[in-house]
Parts: C-alpha cells; sequence; structure tokens
C-alpha cells in the first residue's frame, strides 16, 4: 500500500509539472472508505494526513479508533438529513453539499467550540437524473445562501463527471471563477477549492485546475466486499 501511494503522490507531482502548476498546489485526499483503520494508521505514519468517507457510521467508528492521531476527515458522499448532526461535530470537511437544507442544518449543528466547517458544493455538471450535486442554474443562488451561514465557510466546488468528460473539469473551473466574479464577498474568504478528480482522470483534473484530487483504489487497492445484513 505505502508503495502504491508515493506512486500516486508522484503521479500528482507530475500532473503539476506537466499543468506548469507550483509543486504542492494539488492536495491528496486519500479515500479510505471500506478499509480499515489500520490502513489509515499506517498511511498517517507515512504523512498522509486527509482521509475521505462515504459513509458517516463507517466514518465514526473510524474516528474512534484513530483518536490518537490528528487526521483531517473528508466527508465526500451523499448526506442525508438525519446524519447531519453527527457529520457537524466529527468532520473536518465536506464535499457533497448540495441544497441549502444540509448547509443550513450543518451550520446550526455545529458545535460553537470547533472552528467553522469548511464544505464545498457539489455540482451535478453532467445534469444526470441519477446523479446527486446542485443544477449549475441553482448554483449561484445555493452559494450565496450559504455565505450568509455563520458556522460553515464555502470552500469551493466539488463535481463527479461522467467517465471520459474531460470537459467537465474546465466547466467545473469556469463555474468556480464565475461564481467569484458574480458574488464579492465570496472574495472576503478562501474560495480556493476545486475537489476534482480520481484514479482515472487525476491528470486531466489537475490540468483543468484542480486542488483536490480524491484517490482510493490506486492508494488502497481494491475494496472489500460490504458485509451483508
Amino acid at each position: 500500500m505505502l508503495a502504491r501511494w508515493r506512486a500516486v503522490n508522484a503521479g500528482v507531482r507530475a500532473a503539476e509539472q506537466a499543468a506548469d502548476r507550483p509543486s504542492g498546489s494539488v492536495a491528496l485526499l486519500a479515500v479510505s472508505k471500506l478499509h480499515p483503520a489500520q490502513a489509515i494508521r499506517t498511511l498517517h505514519a507515512a504523512g498522509q494526513i486527509a482521509f475521505g468517507e462515504n459513509y458517516v457510521q463507517e466514518a465514526l467508528d473510524k474516528m474512534a479508533e484513530l483518536a490518537d492521531l490528528p487526521l483531517q476527515w473528508h466527508l465526500i458522499g451523499p448526506l442525508q438529513s438525519n446524519k447531519t448532526q453527527s457529520v457537524a461535530a466529527h468532520f473536518d470537511w465536506v464535499h457533497s453539499v448540495d441544497r441549502l437544507k444540509i448547509a443550513q442544518r450543518l451550520s446550526a449543528q455545529r458545535p460553537a467550540e470547533l472552528p467553522p466547517l469548511q464544505i464545498c458544493l457539489q455540482v451535478n455538471i453532467d445534469d444526470e437524473d441519477s446523479k446527486s450535486g446542485c443544477a449549475l442554474a441553482d448554483l449561484p443562488a445555493l452559494a450565496e445562501a450559504v455565505l450568509a451561514l455563520p458556522h460553515v465557510r464555502l470552500r469551493g466546488l466539488m463535481a463527479i463527471p461522467k467517465p471520459g468528460n474531460v470537459a467537465a473539469h474546465a466547466l467545473l473551473a469556469k463555474t468556480a471563477s464565475d461564481l467569484l466574479a458574480r458574488l464579492p464577498a465570496l472574495a472576503a474568504q478562501p474560495f480556493d477549492t476545486l475537489s476534482m478528480g480520481m484514479s482515472d482522470d487525476l491528470t486531466d483534473a489537475v490540468a483543468a485546475g484542480s486542488t483536490m484530487v480524491r484517490i482510493g483504489t490506486a492508494i488502497f487497492g481494491a475494496r472489500p466486499a460490504p458485509e451483508s445484513d
């Protein structure tokens, strides 16, 4: 696993160089869903800090087991209203906010002693009925409303494009730029994150401006099958 992790890091640095971007400008989020806490512990010892999880309860169990480590936890999977309180209390980032109700609940339920919850708005960049995410047309209104919430901080946008849709990366980058121009209040805080790019499209995503790539299988290997009920 460590060899794969090092290879992925090298791939990110190579993609930065190919895109004429500064070394270190793209963060690596290790997607650890369905992998054991011990694998996270091993990667942390090698220098990996940020980990992405899709399932809230699985992540909470790992957080409890790894409470001795200074990890950064990112929720990247869909979030239902009945899970927002746990997420607000335990995660550092949420990439999958796609409607105002979720953002409002996260803000209201964020413990006062914690810093603002860092969030990205998930964009349905391909306008697929089967995929989560805010429609492009609805994004400005959602972003403006989220900006008014006191205990979350809007850091950027996230998308999961259809396989092979390389143009989606550039579209998400342009969408973020357009939002900055349309909403001056965004410039008053760090609106600096484009969460896009996975194992198969990492190079294209970095070339288009990704600042955070989400890599799972290429680091951890094949995911174990979920346990049946």
